[in-house]
């Protein structure tokens, strides 16, 4: 089975119910990710951080029960997860309020098994993290997770990069200027959007921001349903599909829009085809409330049979 590393944080999400109430669930932008990716067959494992605490216990069982490898998942003694409250508007549209300072997952650049965990990678087909994964640790950590991912891609894996920004991550825009140039230069596969990107670089053009990335395979999401699609140096426009239902929540429609992508890829797919698929899984994904809609509503011929793993996960 092919097999995706994906690196980051999984926190408690509380979205809004009826009548001022919250149901409680739990998400983050990479574990999306992995959950879409085995639900459509590629596989993936989840790297993180959690606590000992019994909400930690129910996280891992659940990711378990969608396919998604936990056995990278270090468990922290007295440390928690973080939390984020979605609120969405009456357009769908989603903002975020977090507590995740000390979460359990900041720790794991810093951990006696982070250097197994950074060897393993290179095992992996594709090695998945976003901006909001980099965001989690110190510069040190930044540093040595950079270098397994290099030690990974001459081991044969690919880095997939997605720009996923949230301001409260990046105090410092300099700081992020500098990592996320760092990021798109490693970067075999760079998932974009002109969300994420102009506020790191306000009043470009999409031709402007494509130019700052060099990696040879990128997407760039629009703020219309299509993308930018570009192939060693020439870009394609691709339309999404009308969404025919009521948007009713846009959270992880970028997650769901990458692990369809990738997993579409790795099952021999274009990159034009694989934006395609990308766009409707996260059409469909912004129809259902939470980052993780029901696997009842998961829609059928997203991708094709997933390719064979080229190695298979230790």
């Amino acid at each position: 089975m092919t097999r995706v590393a994906c690196i980051g944080e999984c926190m408690i999400e509380l979205r809004q119910a009826d009548r001022g109430l919250f149901s409680r669930g739990y998400g983050g932008d990479t574990l999306n990710t992995a959950v879409y990716l085995a639900r459509l067959g590629a596989g993936a494992d989840y790297i993180t951080a959690l606590g000992d605490d019994s909400l930690s216990d129910e996280m891992v069982a659940g990711w378990a029960a969608e396919g998604v490898g936990t056995t990278r998942v270090m468990r922290l003694p007295g440390k928690l997860p973080g939390i984020y409250m979605i609120q969405t508007d009456d357009k769908g549209e989603r903002r975020f309020f977090h507590w995740r300072d000390s979460a359990a997952a900041r720790s794991l650049m810093d951990l006696p098994e982070t250097t197994d965990i950074l060897k393993s990678l290179g095992s992996y087909d594709v090695v998945y993290l976003s901006a909001i994964t980099l965001s989690l640790y110190s510069e040190s950590g930044r540093a040595r997770l950079f270098a397994g991912i290099k030690r990974a891609r001459e081991a044969g894996a690919r880095f997939a990069f997605d720009t996923n920004f949230r301001a409260r991550g990046w105090p410092d825009l300099n700081i992020a200027h500098a990592v996320y140039q760092e990021a798109f230069a490693l970067a075999d596969i760079v998932l974009a959007s002109t969300e994420d990107l102009l506020p790191l670089y306000p009043g470009e053009s999409h031709e402007g921001l494509l130019a700052r990335i060099p990696s040879g395979e990128v997407v760039l999401k629009l703020s219309e349903p299509a993308s930018i699609v570009r192939i060693d140096g020439i870009s394609h426009q691709i339309k999404a599909e009308p969404v025919t239902k009521p948007v009713v929540d846009t959270t992880a429609a970028g997650d769901s829009f990458a692990a369809a992508y990738i997993a579409a890829r790795l099952a021999g797919a274009n990159p034009l085809e694989a934006a395609r698929a990308g766009h409707r899984l996260a059409g469909v994904v912004v129809c259902h409330p939470g980052a993780i809609i029901p696997r009842t509503a998961m829609p059928q011929g997203i991708i094709g049979k997933p390719a064979t793993s080229r190695k298979a996960t230790p």
